[in-house]
Formats: C-alpha cells, sequence, structure tokens
C-alpha cells in the first residue's frame, strides 16, 4: 500500500487522504489489529486549521474498552516473561520503525492538532523516537536491590516487577509525544497497556500501535482505544483488570480521574495542570528573557502545561520587558500549519479559542493587554487562530494570573526584591514547572532551590530530555515520566526473603505457638 512521503506535497487535503486510508478500518487497535468502535456513535476530528471534518469514526464503548484490557491481560504473561534483553531488543525495532515513519507522524500531528509541520518534525516526532531509544535500553536494567543478610540467617532481596495491564489516559495537546511517555516506560518494565487518546487526535497514537505490531512486540501489549472520557475513558479507569492508571490532563479531571481508581485501589500516574512562573532578576539578559519569553509562552499555541504563562520581572527591568515581548510578539506568523513560514498554528478547537478569548475579554476590566487579544480575520478567520497575548498590570490574585488559560497568552507583572519574586512564583496552587533568569550563579542556584515545582530551567524555558524526569508538584500532579524514575513508577517492589538454615526454626515457631 503507497503511502504519501516527502515526495509529496504536505497539505491538510493529502494528510486527510493517507488519515482516511490508514484508518479505514477502524479507530480502535485492539490484539494487534485496527477495528470498528461500538458504541453505536461516532465522532469527527477536525482541522482547526479550516474547521473541515477530515475523518469520522465510531467512538469505542465500555464493550471495547473490556476487548482491549482481555486482549492486554492475554499478552501480560509472555510479555513480562520475556527477558529484559528480549523486550529491549524488541523496542529498538520498535523506534526504528517509529524512525522509519518520522514525517507520517509528522503530518498526522500536524492536521489533527493545527500546530506547524516543523514543529512536529523537529520536536514532536525526534522526541518522541528518542524516548523509544532511551527506554529500549532501560528495559534492561530493570533490577531491585542487592542481597543481605539483615537478620540472622536469613538473606533478603527486592525484586521490581511489572504492575500488569497499565491504563493511559493522554490528552490532545502533545498526542505522539504523550503516547510515547506512557507507553514506552511501562512496557519496557514488562507491562501490557490499554491508551486511550483525546476522541479529538487518534491518529498518531493509532499509528503508534501500528508500529509497535510492525517492530515484532506481540499482539496486545500496545492497544488504543479512541472513546469519550465520560464512557470509555472512565470505564478504563475503573475496570478491575487495570492494575494501574495514568492520566495527563487538567487538575479538575484528575482528581475524578484518582476517585474512580480508588474503589478499585489500583495505583496512580497523574501529570496535571501548570502555569508556569518566568522570573527575571534584574541582572538578566535581557535579549535572552525576551526570545525566552516569546517562545516558552507561544509553544504549541501556549497549548502545553509546562509554558511560560506567569512572567515577573524586577522592576528596573519591567516596561523595556513589556515593550519588547510584546514588539517581538508582534512578528509571530500565523498561517497553514503545512506553510513553512509559519511560526503559530491555531488552537486544538473553536471551543478552546472561546475559551482563551473569554479569559482575556474579562482580564481588560482589571489589567492592560499590551498586544494580541484577538481572532485573525481575512483567510484564517474559518480556524481556531488567536493572536499571540501579552497582559500586563494584573493584580496576583487575578483570574488570568492564577487560572490555566492554555492559550498564546503571557501575563507581566513587577516585582521588587528577589524574596518577593520567588514569593509570587509559588503563589499558585500548580508545580509543574518554572524558569529563572540571570547572570549571577548565587541568585539563580537560590531560585532553583526555592521555586516548588518539578522542574527548574535556568535561562531557558522548555527543552526536556529523556534522560530527565517530567512531573510536578501540588495540584500538577506527582508521578515522573521519561527518565528512569518513569521506569520505576511502572513496577512493584517485593521483598524476598529465604531461610538459610534449611531447618524448621523452632525457636522462631516456640515465640508465636509455643512449645508445640
Amino acid at each position: 500500500m503507497h503511502h504519501p512521503t516527502s515526495d509529496h506535497p504536505a497539505s491538510a487535503k493529502n494528510v486527510a487522504a493517507l488519515a482516511q486510508e490508514l484508518f479505514a478500518e477502524g479507530a480502535n487497535f485492539v490484539g494487534g489489529r485496527l477495528v470498528k468502535g461500538t458504541s453505536g456513535r461516532t465522532h469527527a476530528v477536525v482541522d482547526p486549521a479550516t474547521g473541515e471534518k477530515v475523518y469520522t469514526y465510531e467512538l469505542a464503548g465500555t464493550a471495547d474498552v473490556d476487548a482491549a484490557v482481555a486482549a492486554a491481560r492475554a499478552a501480560f504473561p509472555g510479555w513480562s516473561g520475556a527477558t529484559p534483553g528480549e523486550r529491549s531488543d524488541a523496542m529498538h525495532r520498535f523506534a526504528a520503525v517509529l524512525d522509519e515513519k518520522a514525517e507520517q507522524f509528522a503530518r498526522l500531528e500536524s492536521l489533527q492538532c493545527g500546530k506547524p509541520l516543523k514543529l512536529s518534525r523537529e520536536f514532536d516526532v525526534p522526541g518522541s523516537v528518542d524516548n523509544a531509544a532511551f527506554f529500549a535500553g532501560a528495559a534492561r536494567h530493570l533490577q531491585g536491590q542487592s542481597a543481605g543478610e539483615y537478620s540472622a540467617d536469613h538473606t533478603s532481596y527486592v525484586r521490581r516487577e511489572p504492575i500488569g495491564v497499565v491504563g493511559s489516559i493522554a490528552p490532545w495537546n502533545y498526542p505522539l509525544q504523550m503516547a510515547a511517555w506512557k507507553v514506552l516506560p511501562a512496557i519496557a518494565a514488562g507491562n501490557t497497556i490499554v491508551l486511550k487518546p483525546a476522541e479529538l487526535t487518534p491518529f498518531t497514537s493509532l499509528l503508534f500501535a501500528q508500529a509497535a505490531t510492525e517492530a515484532g512486540l506481540p499482539d496486545g501489549v500496545v492497544n488504543v482505544i479512541s472513546g469519550a472520557g465520560r464512557d470509555a475513558g472512565e470505564h478504563l479507569v475503573g475496570h478491575p483488570d487495570v492494575a494501574m492508571t495514568s492520566f495527563t490532563g487538567s487538575t479538575g479531571v484528575g482528581k475524578r480521574v484518582a476517585e474512580i481508581a480508588t474503589a478499585t485501589v489500583k495505583r496512580i500516574h497523574l501529570e496535571l495542570g501548570g502555569k508556569a512562573p518566568f522570573v527575571v532578576f534584574d541582572d538578566a539578559d535581557l535579549d535572552a528573557a525576551v526570545h525566552g519569553a516569546v517562545a516558552g509562552a507561544l509553544i504549541n499555541t501556549g497549548q502545553d502545561c509546562t509554558a511560560a504563562t506567569r512572567a515577573y520581572v524586577q522592576r528596573p527591568l519591567y516596561e523595556a520587558f513589556v515593550e519588547r515581548t510584546a514588539a517581538l510578539m508582534e512578528t509571530v506568523r500565523l498561517g497553514d500549519p503545512f506553510a513553512d513560514d509559519t511560526d503559530l498554528g491555531p488552537l486544538i478547537s473553536h471551543a478552546q479559542r472561546d475559551r482563551v478569548a473569554a479569559f482575556v475579554d474579562r482580564a481588560r476590566g482589571y489589567a492592560r493587554v499590551v498586544t494580541g487579544g484577538e481572532a485573525p480575520g481575512g483567510e484564517l478567520a474559518d480556524g481556531a487562530y488567536y493572536r499571540p497575548t501579552l497582559i500586563a498590570d494584573a493584580a496576583q490574585d487575578s483570574e488570568a494570573v492564577q487560572s490555566e488559560i492554555f492559550g498564546p497568552v503571557l501575563v507581566v507583572l513587577p516585582f521588587d526584591s528577589d524574596d518577593d519574586g520567588i514569593r509570587l512564583a509559588n503563589d499558585s496552587p500548580y508545580g509543574l514547572a518554572a524558569s529563572a533568569w540571570s547572570t549571577n550563579v548565587f541568585r539563580a542556584n537560590r531560585a532553583t532551590r526555592e521555586i516548588k515545582a518539578g522542574c527548574v530551567w535556568v535561562n531557558d524555558h522548555i527543552p526536556i530530555l529523556s534522560e530527565m524526569p517530567h512531573g510536578g508538584y501540588k495540584a500538577s500532579g506527582f508521578g515522573k515520566d521519561m527518565s528512569v524514575y518513569s521506569f520505576d513508577e511502572y513496577t512493584q517492589i517485593k521483598h524476598v526473603m529465604f531461610d538459610n538454615t534449611a531447618v524448621v526454626r523452632k525457636d522462631w515457631h516456640r515465640t508465636i505457638f509455643g512449645d508445640r
């Protein structure tokens, strides 16, 4: 079967045809094959750049979740029983297949999300391939603790073992990367998985699962169900045969996931909302900070839980920072995600654009909208576009500062002392990521110690690495993605103890039962 490649012009029309061809048999991947949903309801994937429907599929229902969990459960004994080396070899092949399909992944991701193709090509896809290569290596390092005699005549050691079937729910902002972050550490540790992508963005999760099968992973190790959260998602979280739930999304939905999972006392991994502070001290390189703020705030059209959203700028630099950041934002080019010169694509949907616009409109009553604050017209009028927006002079307790807007909006506030800047940075229910900008190593080091967030960048904002953990504090959830810390999340620990005397220990029995 022939598919468009880099030899064919990238366009929404061509990629929609690719999606319709690839997933003609259905939008669920269960037991190694594509199947249709059985809920009796359909859902349309919409190109957010045009508002046009590009693919319609039958939603998965509870019966489809049951089938996927059964496939994962059936695959678990064989996959968990494979040696670490065997799992590693399979995952190296998986990484190679992902790399071979890189252009398909990039194009499908840009179509369903509206992100510029250059972002998908240079960030999302290479990062996911690198994750696969990292966890292929990590699979060989499933290890416990060295043996020791911690009690007379007894030897103890600790085993790390896979947990079982993992039910994962991924968001729509980074469908491919979230599939990678959830699936790869889980299967490297010997688990099997049922992944539910967001209804808006099923394409790359399905291609990801197909790539796993093409690489030789056994049928049922990686399964995908494309269904609604309140139906398929909640059933997956509460399923008695699912041993662990991993969820990435809003804090509100995360609380609901935790509530359902508690009923079956399963392990939970939650990566939730964020409102990342961007703290600029008065000795910072202003030009670097301005460019870092614009890139950090507008990455993925601001639909990133680690995006720079609250810039705190020490007063001597405040007005210059506001002026120069606004000017740089005004040079950002909105346009067709498949055009080479596009810097910023649309938001995921018109509903999300309207939500962002409502935040900005309310902010006009208590702050200064310096630039942006509107949807563009002309050729972009039918898409879910919104101009890069800078809000200044908002109060710390205002909605724009405290709530997750999840759009191309940066709020800037001044601060006076270093103590004040760090206090304001921590004055949020969230704690996922932050950055500190200073040329003074002592100042920067203090910020990294005292800002309460799972990641603190210094003189940069947004880079991530497969080797380093990603995960939050406070209302941003708990558990880590990527790195060996993520690998450990998907294991359970068993204490094994040997009696080295090889005889009945009458002294021990006598302590409990007396002379019998």
